[in-house]
């Protein structure tokens, strides 16, 4: 059975170029999600193994990197020790499992991938007084450059209702991954799902952004359990990742869900 090592490097080896559109709250306390703030040409994420077990990570024109620029070792034997990764087939990204004011920072990094396309969404909340409070949004269209034809990017809708729109009707399938450290971890067999609009719909802040991107996600976290939805309008599907903290706000889970387009009539 495919490990969580085998799943990271399928999900994201490749040459992954494109523009970073960011949407940062500004001075006067607003977060719009109409226009980037910042838009960084050219991300790339250069991601290769050089054996099974080994590989690295270059990136540049990174937003929060000094120099815009990083690099960093890859090890199947050093990978996930935290707990804080995950991986499904076709989605993948890691997440902060507890609210911690040590830390400071709150953040997710999700992406979904369509054949050589890797759309990704970064959700960052920081401390404000007592509160957490949503204070960046990245989103970037990568396409991997080792391919012989790039999908165009995909036209961003201009609200959340029309992006879900193609979904009514839909079933799909739902998988559940745990925190677990290391490689060994598995999601849960694929049970059946309806599709419901109404955590995206209903949620306190809706974005959606460039390659069919969205979000609906708390602006400022609440005292008790909550959960962030995020999800990907692709070419023939629609995947949906849904990140559940418990009352203590530790992470429990996260769910991938996956519904085939067009729908079934």
């Amino acid at each position: 059975m495919t490990d969580q090592w085998e799943l990271n490097r399928i999900n994201f080896e490749g040459v992954w170029q494109g523009n970073s559109h960011w949407y940062v709250r500004r001075d006067d306390g607003e977060l719009d999600f109409r226009q980037p703030t910042s838009v960084v040409s050219n991300t790339r994420y250069a991601i290769s193994f050089e054996d099974a077990d080994n590989g690295l990570w270059e990136g540049t024109g990174l937003f929060f990197a000094p120099g815009g620029a990083a690099q960093y070792a890859l090890s199947r034997s050093t990978y996930n020790a935290s707990g804080a990764c995950w991986q499904f087939a076709g989605a993948g990204g890691q997440s902060s499992l507890e609210v911690s004011d040590d830390l400071g920072r709150f953040g997710h990094e999700i992406n979904f991938f369509h054949g050589r396309s890797r759309s990704m969404l970064v959700l960052l909340w920081k401390q404000d007084g007592c509160d957490w409070r949503l204070n960046a949004i990245g989103a970037v269209a990568f396409r991997c450059q080792l391919s012989k034809e790039l999908e165009p990017s995909r036209r961003q809708a201009n609200s959340m209702s029309a992006l879900l729109k193609p979904l009514d009707g839909c079933s799909g399938v739902v998988e559940r991954f745990n925190p677990f450290s290391g490689v060994a971890g598995l999601s849960s067999a694929p049970e059946f799902v309806r599709w419901d609009p109404e955590p995206f719909l209903q949620a306190e802040l809706q974005g959606v952004f460039n390659d069919g991107l969205a979000c609906g996600v708390p602006e400022r976290l609440p005292n008790g359990g909550f959960r962030l939805e995020v999800g990907c309008l692709q070419p023939s599907h629609f995947q949906q990742l849904r990140i559940d903290f418990d009352e203590h706000h530790r992470l429990r889970w996260w769910e991938r869900l996956l519904f085939a387009l067009p729908c079934a009539s």
